[in-house]
């Protein structure tokens, strides 16, 4: 089923954040419908670097076509500003939708960008933030592919500018919107009355953030359509690896730390390595026919 297809129905989609082939195939087995590939979360493995705009289109688009060769589940990938002006959107626009992206989620920082939940950013004006969308959508190769319209601008010019940013990003062509980071559920709610049963709505939660958290039955029972999780798995994971380094460099052994991870079999076990080798004999000539 497409994005696009699924977003007709009436419940919300949950999107988890991934970063690599590993992260999307967990959570395709965990049996998720569709997935969020972060680029906060890219940053932060890749690079080991804050998410405040180091990313490069190059870097997200390789990323993008390694997880498509992994998984068949739509993919919601984060494409910043387009990186830079109207025709660097299209640019991301072509080499997204190329690489297996079934959702490009823009928004209407000043390049190079901040985190949503980050302090201090800036805005290009509305006016150019509706061409950028209209130009995107000029350049798709498909109408499945759907642009994701994203205002920051609560933080920044206050709530009512982010509806009247929106509303206008929605008459440019944006397919989802995302009003990043409500300060509180009287915000949400009043995003969700504005523009549910009018288009898509997507939920950011990011724990420690600007907006409370909620479930995403919660967030349906408002009106909202998409919630996303960009990067609770990368806050497990280093969770998880820093009390990994921590205990082999105390105990010169893995063995204390046995009963949090894989061992051999069982990661190859997860990962599918027993039934990829079969399916290469298939192919090595040695086979008996």
């Amino acid at each position: 089923m497409s994005l696009k297809s699924r977003l007709a129905g009436s419940d919300i989609l949950v999107a988890p954040g991934v970063y690599d082939g590993l992260t999307a195939t967990l959570a395709q087995q965990a049996g998720f419908e569709a997935l969020y590939l972060s680029g906060a979360a890219v940053a932060y493995t890749r690079l080991g670097r804050p998410d405040i705009g180091l990313t490069s289109v190059s870097e997200m688009t390789d990323t993008m076509m390694l997880i498509r060769d992994r998984v068949d589940l739509p993919v919601i990938i984060d494409a910043d500003t387009g990186f830079g002006n109207a025709l660097n959107a299209q640019r991301t626009m072509r080499l997204y939708e190329r690489a297996g992206a079934n959702g490009l989620q823009v928004e209407d920082q000043t390049y190079p960008k901040r985190c949503g939940h980050l302090a201090d950013k800036s805005l290009i004006s509305k006016s150019e933030m509706a061409s950028k969308i209209a130009a995107m959508a000029d350049a798709r190769l498909s109408s499945e592919t759907l642009i994701i319209a994203r205002t920051d601008a609560i933080a920044v010019e206050g709530f009512d500018a982010a509806i009247d940013r929106a509303e206008a990003y929605l008459e440019a062509g944006a397919d989802v919107l995302f009003i990043e980071a409500p300060r509180s559920g009287t915000e949400l709610k009043r995003v969700a009355e504005t523009f549910r049963g009018r288009v898509p709505l997507l939920a950011n939660m990011v724990e420690g953030g600007a907006t409370p958290i909620r479930n995403a039955g919660d967030l349906e029972a408002l009106g909202f359509d998409i919630v996303i999780f960009p990067g609770g798995i990368v806050r497990a994971l280093a969770r998880a690896a820093q009390d990994y380094y921590g205990s082999l460099r105390t105990n010169g052994s893995n063995s204390p730390f046995a009963d949090r991870m894989f061992d051999f079999d069982g990661l190859n076990g997860v990962i599918g390595t027993a039934d990829m080798l079969a399916q290469g004999r298939r192919f090595d000539g040695n086979e008996e026919q």
